[in-house]
This record gives C-alpha cells, structure tokens and sequence, in this order.
C-alpha cells in the first residue's frame, strides 16, 4: 500500500514498512517519568514519534491508527515531592499528595509538549490504572519459570531463562554485566535479573498482592499496558503490534527488558515488529546539564519568548538518529524561515476562505510525503517547505506546515492577518511620517522624525526613505500594538 522506510533498531538497517493490518496499525512510545517539568531532551522524542503519528495517519487514515504513550506515576521522586509537601503541612493522605503532584506534572508535560505542535497520543494511560496487569503478567512469568520471588516481597525476572537477551542492543549477558543498570535486590540468582515488584512501606504508595503489599517495578509497566491496550484481544499466536518506540537511552535495559518478559510472557507473539530509538540532544555542542548551566526545560525557553513552533522547526531540521545540537544560531535561523513563510501566505486574499481551500488538499507528496516515508528525514522534508516558498505558493505551503505540526490552521491565520494588520497601519504611518519628514526639511528640526524612526525601529518595523516616497515593513518580530499609537 505505501513504501514507508523505517530503521529498526532490532534488525539493523532500514526496512519497509508493512503493518500487520492497514486497518488497525499500532505503536507504542515510553512516555516520562512525571515528576517535574520535561526538559528539552524530553521533548526531542515527543516530536520524532509526533511526525511519524502525522505520516501514519495520512497514509492509513487517521481512524486506523492508534498511537500509545504512557505515564510513569509510580516513582520515588514523585513521593519525595509529596513527602517533601505534607512535611510542609499539605492536607490530605501521601498517597493524595502523590496523585495531585502527577496530575500537577502531566498537565505541564501536556500543555508543553502541545506549545510544540504535538497531537495528543490516542491513549495516555497511567501505570497506576494498570496494577492489575500488572500483577497478573508477573504471577504467569513465575508460573512459567521466568521470574522468582525472593521471599522479603521482591520478585525478580531470571534474565538466563530467556536466552534472546540481549538481541535488541546486541551485547551478551556477560558484556552487560560490568556496570549495569539494574534494580538493587538482595537474593538474586544472577547479577543481571532485575526487578518486576518490590515491596512498598506503610507510608509510601502500594498494592496488595500475592507477594505483599508494594508496587511494580519500571519495566513491567510498559509491557503490562502495551498487552493491555494494544494486544489483549488478539490470540497468543497474534500478540504482536508494529512499532515500539522511544529514545536511544532507553534501548537498554528498559526495551531490553520489556523484550524479555513479553516474549516469555507470549512465547508464540512477538511484541514489536519494529523498533524505533531517536539521538540524544546537546546544547551548544554539549551535553545538557546543570553543572554545566546549559539545562533547561522547555517551558523556561517559552518563557523566554522562544515559541513553540521554533523549537519544532530546530528538532526536524536534524535526522531523529542522528545527534540534535540545539544552538541560539538555529532557533534565530528558524525564527527567520518561519517568518519567511508567513510573508508567502500573506498573500492569501481572504485568509479564512483561502485557508479553506488548502485544508482540502493533500501536502504535497514529491517535497513533503516522501522524504517523511524514507525513515522521517524531516531534513529534507523542511528543504521542502522551502521550495514551496521560493515558488510562492501559499496554498501547499500552509498545508506543508501543519502536515509537519509546525502550526494549526488556526495559527496560521492568526499570523497572516497579524502581518495583514501591520502592513496596513505601516501604510498609514508612513503617510504620518513622510509629513513629519517633510517639515523637518522646512524646519531643520529633525528631532520628531529620528524619534518616531527610533520608536519603529524597537518595534521591528524597518523604514525605507526615497526623495518621494516612504515605506515602513514589518520585520520579525514585529509589535502592532507599538505601531497603532504612533499616529497622533
């Protein structure tokens, strides 16, 4: 039906694409750990899997596609905030306080993730709404000899008794071993087993279960709720879905792990056909981090004034597996690009009958659809975008941008009556001015004129004289409201 290429991390190299069924395509993202606010390298996953849901839609339709991202509600940093709250004197239980701090936290990952473009997955489930799952996937692998309990309230999965472990970030066991990232818990049978629960105290959140009262660990969470929400009904010989995805830090040992106990869990399945791990980020060409003050979230840089859609437009502009440098260079290249675009669909005649044209046809599938099909080269995708300015073409352009997320239509024509507006008041302060200037040439007091020129200048409105005409344009960034009082 289409020719979408995707790297599959598992198989090492790119492949074609073909979902199990065209009617019914699936994918499954690790969403965040809800504790605080998303960082900017929380959000480059956030976008990468964001366009692959906005292809997917347009090939297979957006009734046929379901996309899954989750909550991990269950944390110790989420209970030493709430600790930290009811020591303060909060009302309420600890285990309300840890509830309001993740709804807090999932309303701020939302609201910031949606400033950048993304459309909410079609299912966001909690790891709290699925302890059932939970429980039940960890009591069939001891039933089936894969995991153990240790008698003090931890169970544990035995990483030997599947012997594919390790396929997805190609190491050995042994390799592993030395420096792993695995769970503390007394009693293991091998250094590599890693926990699926572990007992919770009196005072921390918990749930019953046959191994006392406590709470799953990490990994179990998005095997139990990817089987829950997207292969439940399905028979053991059919328990598979099309793609799994995440970053790159992730691909051991939280995807390894997840591997592991679903395909023991469904030996005739086979989980994810494909499996999808975006770069890292840096910042100015290093690592975030606050030693070296170059950490921020992404509500700190719309704070900041940066907006949503350039931090969009600086993610695609660099391939998901490759690295992603963000750099003060490329926000204000982006800013001057999407400023660019604006100025094309400026030349919409009725923007809000235009716009309805453009929402009616297809982006355009040489310049925008293909490159997303060869592995999201959202790169090219933008070159694109471009090409479609340089022809001025404001019709396909509009449908390009928000094919990519960049802006809703409703942005769009925010912005283009916003240069609509100014181009018309800098018309009637141009007037003001060529009268202001012509009687500073009869008086030889030009201090009125540099004052408005200096005032349109804080404003981003450039002024352009000639010996019989003069011309205000709006410039990035450019303040109507400035504009509108300069006329007596």
């Amino acid at each position: 039906m289409t020719d979408i290429k995707l790297y599959n991390t598992m198989a090492r190299k790119k492949q074609d694409f073909i979902p199990i069924d065209d009617k019914n395509v699936r994918m499954y993202v690790c969403g965040p750990t809800v504790y605080d606010r998303a960082h900017l390298g929380n959000a480059r996953p956030v976008v990468v899997f964001d366009v692959l849901y906005r292809l997917l839609r347009h090939v297979y339709g957006p009734d046929h596609v379901t996309y899954v991202r989750n909550f991990t509600d269950v944390d110790d940093k989420i209970n030493a905030t709430a600790l930290q709250r009811k020591e303060a004197g909060a009302e309420g239980s600890l285990e309300e306080l840890v509830h309001e701090r993740s709804n807090e936290t999932i309303d701020w990952y939302l609201n910031d993730m949606r400033a950048l473009g993304a459309l909410d997955p079609d299912q966001m489930p909690r790891a709290t709404e699925f302890i059932k799952p939970m429980v039940a996937m960890i009591e069939d692998l001891i039933a089936k000899g894969h995991a153990y309990p240790d008698g003090a309230g931890h169970v544990l999965f035995s990483v030997k008794s599947y012997e594919d472990y390790g396929q997805l970030s190609g190491r050995s066991v042994d390799d592993m071993i030395a420096g792993a990232r695995v769970e503390v818990a007394d009693n293991k049978r091998d250094p590599m087993d890693f926990v699926l629960w572990k007992p919770s105290t009196d005072d921390l959140p918990g749930w019953d279960s046959p191994w006392g009262r406590g709470r799953p660990g990490w990994h179990i969470e998005c095997s139990a709720m990817a089987d829950e929400i997207l292969m439940k009904d399905l028979p053991e010989a059919e328990k598979r879905f099309d793609i799994h995805g995440g970053g790159n830090d992730l691909q051991f040992p939280h995807h390894e792990n997840e591997i592991a106990q679903s395909k023991c869990a469904h030996p005739k399945g086979g989980f994810a056909n494909y499996w999808l791990h975006n770069e890292m980020l840096q910042v100015e060409g290093k690592k975030m981090s606050k030693s070296l003050g170059n950490f921020f979230t992404v509500r700190d840089l719309l704070e900041q004034g940066v907006p949503g859609e350039v931090i969009r437009f600086v993610f695609l502009g660099t391939h998901y597996r490759k690295p992603m440098d963000w750099t003060l260079e490329k926000s204000i290249e982006a800013e001057l690009n999407l400023f660019g675009f604006v100025q094309v669909m400026e030349g919409f005649g009725e923007p809000s009958v235009d716009l309805e044209i453009a929402k009616k046809q297809n982006p355009d599938e040489e310049l925008l659809v293909a490159p997303l099909k060869d592995d999201l080269n959202t790169h090219a995708a933008l070159d694109g975008l471009k090409r479609l300015r340089d022809r001025n073409d404001a019709t396909a352009l509009a449908r390009g941008l928000v094919f990519l997320g960049i802006y809703s239509w409703e942005q769009i024509e925010e912005r283009v009556i916003a240069l609509k507006d100014a181009k018309r008041e800098a018309a009637v302060v141009a007037k003001h001015l060529d009268q202001v200037r012509k009687t500073a040439m009869e008086t030889r007091d030009f201090s009125e004129l540099d004052r408005l020129k200096k005032e349109l200048d804080y404003a981003n409105f450039s002024v352009q004289m000639s010996a019989e005409f003069v011309f205000i344009v709006p410039q990035l960034d450019f303040d109507l409201a400035a504009l509108e009082v300069m006329v007596p």
